[in-house]
């Protein structure tokens, strides 16, 4: 082998079979639409637990009322 075939830079990534990098890793439209329908989804459950959790404050605690009485 002379010196020129030594520092010859790498394939390409097409030759060296990894696809063409455009589309490599990038999630699919049915993908995207799964992750956003979960986002939506534990938004959703967050807000509905954060209500709950709202209104259990603002109830007096029916211990306390007994205490004071």
């Amino acid at each position: 082998m002379d010196d020129q075939e030594k520092s010859s830079p790498a394939a390409p990534s097409e030759e060296r079979g990894y696809g063409t990098g455009d589309d490599v890793g990038s999630p699919t439209t049915q993908q995207m639409r799964a992750v956003g329908q979960r986002r939506r989804d534990a938004e959703r459950k967050l807000d509905q637990h954060l209500e709950e959790a709202r209104h259990k404050a603002e109830l007096p605690d029916p211990d306390e009322q007994k205490t004071e009485s």
